[in-house]
Parts: structure tokens; C-alpha cells; sequence
């Protein structure tokens, strides 16, 4: 085998683990497949969900404030008129993903004519390829809401920063036809300590603070929910047992719910749901 022979071996065989290391190309997504899609970073894909876990809007109780606040920016954003980045923070189980997937349903049905808003999903843990997925519908027909539910980021966790520069921060910025609507616990979106901990061992601290909270600011729309009364969760359960025809005396309905509350240490959306599937359950009713 000659010196070129053996160069030209050597050289196919750096390209085919070359080949094998690249990063995929991004698969043409068919947009007209499914009205709601899971982003998957690794094939640079869009997965539809052919049937997808969410509850009609009219069954979120007790939250009609911020309700018509996120029906109304998501409308806008449908008619292609200006509306903003949506932050639902607050209690757990109160329905913040629940009302997000739901608005979706409820915009789309308003308007059967208009081509329909679809809703990707993507996890907390691939928000490093948030710009790969703007990049990839930013051309599209469709309007497009990109959620994120649970959101939040920990100590020496720095995927924030491709989160606020994909956002509002980037040359390019976020495409005209993307809005991102994002569910969490926390109102900035970091732990208390890991704010005080930047705050304590920083040059200085108010800087270091700035840029760690800054994060939040690229929501235009910060949406709070909190824990429920008593008289909610009732009511959240007999909006539930009424659509779905569970037949349960009034009385008895609401002695059952509060014991399973009070079993569950919470009063919530979520504990009312549970509760419901519980009593159709025994009723022996599918829901």
C-alpha cells in the first residue's frame, strides 16, 4: 500500500467518526400532524401528541382573573397583534399547566377558520436548545407557544442564561410568530438561598443579584396563584362532579371531598381532580 493509500484510508476513517459525532440535522417536523408537539433536543425533532392530558377551561376554578388575563394575551398572539412572555407562578396544584394547555384549546376553538396555535412542550432540562427549536419553526405558517412547565433553576445551574437571551436578549431575538409560557413555584424562577449566596460572596452584590433576577423580567406577564379556601375547593369539586354527571347529594359530596383534603394535608385543584377520579371510580363512571 503506497504513503497515499494509506493517507486516503486514514482520511475515511476520520470523516466516518466525524459523521458519527456530529450533531443530527434537524428533522422536518409535519406542523399539520397534531395541534401539540414534545420537542426532542437529541433528534432536533418535533414528536406530536396525538391526544393531549389537559381539562376544558371551564373546569379551572377560582382563578377567573388571571383566567381571562391569559386568555386574552394568548387571543392576541393568535390574531398576530403584540403579547407577551407569560411567567404562572405560585401554589402548587392550582392548575397554572392545567389553564396553560387549556387556553391553547379554548383560542383554537374560538376561530375554526384560523389556522390553529400549536403548542410545543419543552422540558426544563432542554432549555440549553431552546434557540435549535426557535431556529427550526421560525419560518413555519403557524404560531407557536412554547411551554415549559416547572421551571426553575438551581445553584451553579447556567442553562438560565440561554433561556434570557433566547427570550429578549439575542441579535436576533425571539421570532414573531413564538411565545413562551413557562409554570413554577418560584417567582424568580431561582431558589431564596441561591440569591442570597450570590449576594453574600460577590464583588458586588447588587449586580450579581441584577442578573440572576433579570431572568423574570424577560416575562412581560407574571400570573400568581395562590392556595385555595375552603369554599374554592368546593366549588372546584362541584364543577367537576356537575360535568362529568356524578350523582352525589350535595351534602355528602362535599363531607367526601373535605375528608379526602384533609387526608391529603392540602386544598388544591389537583387534590379536587384526584378526588373526583376517586368518587367516579367508585361509581363505576368513566371520565
Amino acid at each position: 500500500m503506497t504513503t497515499e493509500d494509506m493517507l486516503s484510508q486514514k482520511l475515511d476513517q476520520l470523516i466516518a467518526v466525524l459523521e458519527r459525532i456530529a450533531p443530527p440535522a434537524a428533522q422536518p417536523a409535519d406542523l399539520t400532524a397534531a395541534d401539540c408537539f414534545v420537542w426532542d433536543p437529541a433528534r432536533l425533532a418535533l414528536d406530536p401528541v396525538a391526544k393531549v392530558n389537559r381539562v376544558d377551561i371551564s373546569l379551572i376554578q377560582s382563578v377567573d382573573n388571571v383566567r381571562d388575563i391569559l386568555l386574552d394575551n394568548t387571543r392576541r398572539f393568535a390574531d398576530g397583534l403584540p403579547a407577551n412572555n407569560v411567567l404562572l407562578w405560585g401554589a402548587r396544584g392550582m392548575g397554572k399547566s392545567s389553564l396553560v394547555k387549556a387556553a391553547q384549546a379554548a383560542i383554537n376553538a374560538e376561530k375554526p377558520g384560523r389556522p390553529p396555535l400549536k403548542l410545543i412542550e419543552i422540558h426544563r432540562e432542554d432549555i440549553n436548545s431552546l434557540p435549535a427549536l426557535m431556529n427550526s419553526i421560525k419560518d413555519a405558517s403557524y404560531r407557536f407557544i412554547l411551554f415549559c412547565d416547572d421551571l426553575s433553576f438551581d445553584q451553579d445551574d447556567t442553562s438560565y442564561k440561554s433561556l434570557k437571551a433566547a427570550l429578549e436578549g439575542g441579535v436576533e431575538g425571539r421570532p414573531s410568530n413564538v411565545i413562551f409560557y413557562a409554570t413554577s413555584n418560584r417567582r424568580h424562577l431561582l431558589p431564596r438561598d441561591m440569591i442570597e449566596n450570590e449576594r453574600s460572596t460577590a464583588i458586588n452584590p447588587s449586580e450579581a443579584v441584577e442578573e440572576k433576577v433579570s431572568l423574570s423580567d424577560r416575562f412581560g406577564l407574571w400570573l400568581g396563584f395562590h392556595k385555595c379556601s375552603q369554599d374554592d375547593y368546593l366549588a372546584m369539586v362541584d364543577g367537576y362532579a356537575q360535568y362529568f354527571g356524578l350523582d352525589r347529594e350535595k351534602p355528602k359530596l362535599h363531607a367526601e371531598a373535605l375528608e379526602w383534603a384533609t387526608t391529603r394535608g392540602n386544598r388544591s385543584g389537583r387534590v379536587a381532580w384526584q378526588f373526583i377520579q376517586d368518587l367516579a371510580g367508585r361509581l363505576g363512571k368513566a371520565i
